[in-house]
């Protein structure tokens, strides 16, 4: 499971470190890469073996009305499977750089069975928002639910 965050920088070529406690995730995973795709302004990166589930459940989705299928060609059809080099640096594409506006400074985000890619800006800006989140008494009551 991903779990933590930390902050890192990409480079001018679009590569970043990942963490050696993610790294290592994905190794246990069945693979020295990510599938990176885009969500909520930021990056998503799955474990290929995780990749393969979630696409056999988008596929077994009853549901095929148009907001599914645009779902399906963004997330999917935007989607890149992202390996590690030899200086366990993986390069992120273009236009995934460009979506979630990564420029210098970045965070990854361990969220259980996935990981997350924000801008530092960004980030900070996602921080913000849950903290006004947690002023509702809707939002209190369902972490609550969690025994928190």
């Amino acid at each position: 499971m991903f779990r933590g965050s930390s902050f890192h920088t990409i480079d001018a070529k679009g590569r970043i470190i990942i963490p050696t406690r993610f790294r290592d995730v994905i190794k246990a995973g069945g693979g020295d890469g990510v599938m990176v795709s885009r969500m909520d302004q930021c990056l998503v990166a799955y474990t290929l073996e995780e990749w393969r589930k979630i696409e056999a459940r988008i596929l077994d989705l009853a549901e095929k009305n148009d907001s599914m299928r645009r779902f399906r060609r963004v997330f999917v059809g935007g989607a890149f499977e992202c390996l590690c080099d030899r200086q366990e640096r993986t390069l992120i594409p273009p236009t995934l750089r460009q979506y979630a506006e990564l420029d210098k400074e970045i965070v990854m985000v361990g969220v259980l069975d996935h990981f997350e890619i924000w801008s530092r800006d960004r980030w900070d800006q996602e921080n913000q928002h849950m903290e006004e989140d947690m002023k509702q008494e809707d939002v209190r009551n369902e972490i609550a639910k969690l025994g928190l």
